[in-house]
């Protein structure tokens, strides 16, 4: 029997002018009629860093799919770019600076963590609340770590 768990988290809906994230349900479904391997999916709001007087906030869609590697997590943001970075390397990030590939993570403060993709077409710097990436993690392990009983 396999499990699948999808998790809707915090989202973004498109009348949220303000930015802000407005509070959805958690919820997990356990459904057995659906094989496959476990994946979330987790609403965050991102503030997008430029030269520009102010960040830009955009809703950005972490998700984690065992199946398609289970170290990996994707940030798929608007436009359909999805840039991947291991799991590990982003809950170091939200301690302490690392890097890995073409990822930086580093938290920013108490409460806030930044996330720099590079690439050849350049350079993303996203900065999101620390305790959304946080979920997002704990999330993903739970619908991987197995249930013994």
């Amino acid at each position: 029997m396999t499990t699948t768990a999808t998790v809707r988290s915090p989202t973004m809906r498109p009348d949220d002018t303000a930015g802000e994230a407005s509070l959805g349900t958690a919820e997990a479904a356990d459904d057995a009629s659906r094989a496959g391997p476990p994946r979330v999916e987790v609403r965050a709001r991102g503030l997008v860093v430029t030269d520009g007087p102010l960040p830009r906030p955009i809703p950005v869609a972490l998700r984690y799919d065992a199946g398609a590697g289970p170290d990996a997590v994707r940030f798929a943001f608007p436009g359909g770019t999805v840039r991947t970075c291991p799991r590990g390397l982003l809950e170091r990030g939200l301690r302490a600076p690392v890097h890995g590939g073409d990822v930086d993570v580093w938290p920013c403060g108490r409460v806030q963590t930044v996330v720099e993709f590079h690439s050849p077409e350049g350079t993303a710097v996203v900065q999101f609340d620390s305790s959304a990436l946080m979920r997002f993690l704990r999330r993903t392990y739970a619908v991987t770590t197995p249930v013994t009983g």
